[in-house]
């Protein structure tokens, strides 16, 4: 342990699902970023005098008596009314560190950094402090070396571009040609929308329904029977279909998706090192006890190592 999402709305999926294409477009990056997890986890890559220097982070938290963990909006299952697994995942962190949760939802800006910026090292130009902790933060050599003012670490779930399908209908798929002259609900403005619409040279543009705000919508209408396929994130199609075996679900047959998915984890200001330390080792409790994988379970996902 240690694989970007987020208002529903038009505007805030194209916002996001501009942040999953960029941190989903080297999915070696995401592997490297990986590879260095172990180094995040024990902060060894800062200086020992700037580790001593860096701490109070996490006193400061005890001091004021809560934890503000910074969640995007509206991103199921991961967060929607105030439940998902983002807000459990939240909880228990806060249980962890011996203090109550504050809960900051926000709507995602323009882009990652953007978002880095706004809720966890400067705060909004409305004068909303920053959180103490970000969720659901790629974890991303490229956005680690752009935003030296973060630590980004802690990932807790592995993300992909994925294609449910009814069995009856679309029995067996070895490409999206097995959808030849179906239905398919995607969100429009997603990267799962945008693969789709561009896959071979733009043949299936005629059969998208594109009208969902996220790949739980277009979940919900593949389960009504209003279309042969849905797709989005994995996450979001499992979520509503993993329990239900008229469907099948798995990664997009698309050369353009990234192959392994990426990681999302967490991020702290760079100067928080003990806080950081803190929820890294309350982030392995949480997996090595299980309780990460059944906070998952209870959102229709099935959890694994990332």
């Amino acid at each position: 342990m240690g694989d970007q999402v987020v208002s529903r709305d038009a505007a805030r999926e194209a916002a996001v699902s501009r942040r999953r294409l960029l941190a989903a477009a080297s999915a070696g990056a995401a592997l490297a970023a990986l590879a260095a997890l172990a180094a995040l986890a024990a902060l060894g890559a800062l200086p020992r005098a700037a580790r001593a220097q860096d701490a109070g982070a996490l006193a400061k938290v005890r001091e004021r008596g809560r934890l503000v963990v910074a969640v995007y909006h509206d991103m199921p299952p991961f967060h929607a009314g105030g439940q998902g697994i983002d807000v459990d995942l939240a909880r228990a962190l806060a249980d962890a560190l011996g203090v109550p949760l504050a809960l900051l939802p926000f709507h995602a800006d323009e882009n990652m950094n953007d978002d880095l910026r706004n809720m966890v090292w400067r705060g909004t130009l409305l004068g909303q402090a920053p959180a103490d902790v970000m969720l659901h933060v790629p974890v991303d050599r490229p956005l680690m070396e752009g935003n030296p003012r973060v630590q980004i670490f802690g990932p807790y779930w592995r993300e992909r571009v994925a294609i449910a399908r009814d069995l009856q209908k679309v029995p067996q798929m070895e490409s999206l040609a097995a959808f030849a002259g179906q239905r398919i609900a995607v969100p429009g403005q997603s990267l799962a929308g945008w693969l789709l619409i561009g896959a071979d040279g733009g043949a299936y543009r005629g059969q998208l329904d594109t009208r969902w705000k996220n790949g739980a919508e277009a979940a919900h209408a593949l389960q009504r029977g209003e279309v042969s396929g849905a797709a989005g994130l994995w996450s979001e199609l499992q979520s509503v279909l993993g329990r239900d075996a008229r469907f099948a679900l798995e990664p997009l047959p698309s050369p353009r998706a990234p192959r392994d998915g990426w990681a999302v984890g967490m991020a702290v200001k760079r100067d928080a090192t003990d806080l950081a330390q803190a929820l890294q080792a309350a982030l392995n409790a949480l997996a090595a006890s299980g309780a990460l994988a059944r906070m998952f379970e209870a959102r229709g996902l099935a959890w694994r190592a990332p």
